[in-house]
């Protein structure tokens, strides 16, 4: 099982104070090399168009940690593909490719935010028939240097090549998912790997879901190995269960209860984050030992699952702490659950 990190790139601090935002960047990219020390497998950055985040463009901040780092993957997390132009979405990626030699990697998905589609001037009407096409589009582009295709939302290709190529053959291309059942089986049908964003309830409720997607993917010619499951998940580590929880919960709290203004969700409580932190609750936070623990219950749920990745800077922790969590998953996380996967021959 592969171990990664995700980011958003928050604009504002644990007290909802604005910071530097270079300063923020820079910290970011920090933190993208110190997971590489570490031995992390991935890092993922988000993509965001609105005040509270500096991530619009995630590429560039990818591309200044692959000169800074030497061997951990660098990916999007996710690119909100209906909002995109593909062909340049495919260029910016094949050239990050290249600036890390060969250790970049895509996730797209339909994104939960809705700001980019007046932004780049897309009707949210077309929500679904945009992804689904540009999505084809970017497959085609990924297959092919000289491109012929035509669509509904974008002008026709009619031979042009598409420029540069990137080191990996094909170009990673993960497909990230909510929970809508047509976002599964689209995963099955094009034997992408499947990328689960599961901020909340059991995970396991996601099991018919990812069952779907490995039916559906069996049934179109795909083998076991081409259809991976991974999951991007809340959590944070500290030394002590309750050290980790007062430290995530203060902005966990404060983001969590803003995002519910705008979906009609109920202001988070401390009981309802403690239910989450619970056996069977989606939030990895807790010491190193409890974490490992539960991610391997939620991986038995799940049939099996080729990546975890952390979703850490909801809560807008300090540098220090985001750091020092990079550490206790890079020394304790990732060699416990390896040591599991070599006992059991997994």
């Amino acid at each position: 099982m592969q171990v990664g990190i995700d980011s958003f790139a928050a604009a504002f601090d644990e007290n909802s104070l604005a910071v530097n935002p270079s300063e923020r960047l820079r910290q970011l990219v920090q933190q993208i090399e110190h997971a590489d020390e570490v031995g992390l497998d991935a890092f993922g950055v988000g993509e965001h168009h609105r005040r509270e985040f500096l991530d619009s463009a995630p590429a560039v901040i990818l591309g200044a940690a692959a000169a800074r780092t030497q061997r951990i993957r660098l990916t999007s997390a996710v690119t909100v593909l209906s909002a995109e132009d593909p062909v340049r979405a495919f260029q910016n990626f094949a050239t990050l490719d290249l600036l890390s030699r060969g250790r970049a990697e895509m996730i797209v998905g339909r994104g939960s935010s809705i700001e980019a589609f007046p932004l780049f001037g897309f009707r949210l009407e077309d929500y679904d028939e945009l992804f689904a096409e540009k999505l084809d589009l970017l497959l085609t582009i990924r297959d092919h240097e000289h491109v012929e295709w035509s669509g509904k939302h974008r002008p026709a290709l009619t031979g042009q090549g598409i420029y540069p190529r990137p080191v990996q053959n094909p170009l990673p291309i993960w497909l990230g998912v909510g929970g809508t059942p047509q976002s599964f089986v689209r995963a099955g049908q094009l034997g992408l790997p499947l990328m689960v964003a599961i901020i909340g309830g059991e995970p396991r409720r996601f099991r018919p879901l990812i069952d779907l997607y490995r039916a559906t993917g069996m049934q179109h010619g795909y083998s076991a190995g081409q259809l991976k499951v991974g999951v991007h998940m809340l959590g944070y580590v500290a030394d002590t269960t309750q050290e980790a929880a007062d430290t995530f919960f203060p902005g966990y709290a404060k983001a969590m209860t803003d995002i519910g203004k705008e979906r009609g969700w109920p202001a988070m409580t401390r009981a309802s984050f403690d239910a989450q932190r619970g056996r069977d609750g989606a939030l990895l936070i807790g010491s190193p030992d409890e974490v490992v623990d539960k991610i391997l219950r939620h991986a038995e749920a799940l049939g099996g699952i080729s990546r975890i990745s952390f979703q850490m800077n909801a809560a807008s922790l300090p540098q220090v702490k985001m750091m020092r969590a990079i550490d206790a998953i890079g020394a304790r996380v990732l060699p416990a659950l390896h040591q599991v996967e070599t006992d059991t021959g997994k």
